[in-house]
């Protein structure tokens, strides 16, 4: 299979496999005004298998949240298909409006309108801390 390549936009490379079009829906990628390619179940000899997300097009890339959902991508910006820079992801220290506190007595539970703000509790075991109640975040694919 043959996918051309990009004249100035972004490849995500080293998607865990099965995991693109999470990133894709995540990315709303679906109402981007360019064209996008998801390629899934590409060999690759670091991971077996991975997928590649192409984006023709200067769209804005959240790289924090996509590397807390997936550290090990990486992020090509492409300009006059050339590589301008290639972005390797690591878990973010602080993750706004990604995740939402479970706690019901937390002021985000109470109060509209109040970012949900998580600082990173332990980069070992990818556990997060809510800032205003202090409440672990357990849930991660």
């Amino acid at each position: 299979m043959n996918i051309d390549g990009v004249n100035t936009g972004y490849v995500i490379d080293h998607i865990k496999a099965g995991t693109g079009l999470e990133i894709y829906n995540f990315l709303k990628l679906d109402k981007a005004d360019c064209t996008v390619a998801i390629i899934q179940r590409v060999e690759s000899t670091k991971y077996g298998f991975k997928d590649i997300i192409k984006i023709d097009g200067d769209i804005p890339i959240d790289c924090n949240t996509l590397g807390y959902m997936d550290e090990n991508i990486t992020v090509n910006r492409i300009k006059d298909r050339k590589l301008l820079e290639k972005i390797h992801l690591e878990l973010p220290e602080v993750l706004t409006n990604v995740i939402r506190c479970r706690n019901p007595r937390c002021i985000t539970s109470v109060e509209e309108g109040i970012e949900h703000r998580f600082r990173l509790a332990d980069r070992e075991t990818r556990k997060y801390r809510c800032v205003y109640c202090d409440t672990l975040h357990t849930d991660f694919q």
